[in-house]
């Protein structure tokens, strides 16, 4: 991730802290409302308490994500298992036969893994919402518009004007595969065990369409979610006024010019501040970039790039001579 992307993430709170640290100064110093500070040690338990907060958090949103990541790499695996048993099961003596049903079924499985992809980077009603320039760049690259799932390309314009204004277009492409195997049964392409074969892939696809819709329609746990974001805040906000002491005693011990210890306990306390306030922030922000892997952000599992990978690697076990080429990052981003 580069920096300017995290810019995008936290310039908000970066100015905020500035702001607030160098009002928390003029009142301390220039007021000389010196009662505002207060002793560093409860601070300190404070944070401690945070820090296992904002960690238990971040762990559990990282399970959400790497059992994300593991279920789309189930369905790269079994997209080359459904595309190898394709070839090997539609085998008769008319070649022209053979490639039109190996690539009407490897095709509507690319349709499949494309509308599902979209379809669990729709919103929901508890999605986060991240900062206007964030939000923006994500929206530049449309991977929400269900119009750029692509399965017009990979399958009949019948076909897909048929589904095309499913509530679930991914669960009927699955359902078509069915159909085509049955009618290849009913018409001995292929044998009894052959099509048990064939439909025991087409559940599996059907478990691993389940398993990440039961990732993306269960929210994490709010009181997680919010209670952190506000322990967070409540220590960042009480930091700077924990640290005046601190900073006055050193610079007072360090320096006897009175204008020069105002400039250096100026110099030394805001950026430090502002640092620490930025780092505890942003650590509670990455939990929530992690909860819902599937939104299509900048750390979510790249399920665009994981499509192009299955669809080059299935269309060349077809033979197919002008293959795509794979995703590269959009603005340092790989979706």
């Amino acid at each position: 991730m580069s920096w300017k992307l995290i810019f995008r993430y936290t310039w908000k709170n970066i100015l905020f802290f500035i702001i607030y640290s160098l009002i928390i100064f003029f009142i301390y110093d220039t007021l000389g409302w010196f009662f505002i500070d207060f002793p560093f040690e409860p601070l300190t338990v404070i944070g401690i308490a945070v820090s296992f907060y904002v960690g238990f958090k971040n762990s559990q949103s990282y399970e959400r994500f790497w059992e994300g990541r593991k279920i789309w790499g189930s369905i790269v695996n079994y997209s080359r298992t459904w595309t190898i048993r394709v070839i090997s099961f539609v085998d008769t003596d008319d070649e022209a036969f053979n490639q039109r049903y190996r690539a009407e079924l490897v095709h509507r499985h690319i349709a499949w893994l494309n509308a599902l992809r979209v379809q669990l980077r729709q919103p929901r009603p508890w999605t986060l919402q991240h900062g206007f320039f964030a939000k923006r760049l994500f929206d530049s690259h449309a991977e929400r518009n269900m119009s750029r799932t692509g399965a017009h390309n990979f399958i009949a314009e019948e076909e897909y004007e048929a589904i095309k204004n499913r509530p679930n277009m991914a669960t009927h492409l699955v359902k078509n595969q069915a159909n085509t195997i049955t009618k290849l049964r009913s018409d001995n392409v292929i044998d009894g065990f052959q099509e048990m074969q064939l439909q025991a892939v087409l559940e599996e696809f059907y478990n691993l369409q389940g398993m990440c819709e039961r990732i993306k329609n269960t929210p994490f746990p709010r009181q997680y979610a919010y209670m952190s974001k506000i322990f967070t805040w409540i220590f960042v906000l009480l930091l700077p006024l924990g640290l005046l002491n601190i900073f006055e005693a050193h610079v007072n011990n360090d320096i006897v010019n009175e204008s020069m210890q105002i400039s250096l306990l100026f110099l030394q306390m805001i950026p430090f501040t502002v640092l620490i306030m930025w780092i505890f922030t942003t650590m509670e922000m990455v939990g929530d970039s992690s909860e819902d892997p599937f939104d299509g952000r900048a750390n979510d599992v790249p399920m665009t790039a994981l499509c192009r990978t299955i669809e080059i690697d299935l269309r060349d076990m077809l033979n197919e001579k002008e293959l795509p080429k794979s995703i590269e990052p959009k603005d340092d981003i790989l979706y």
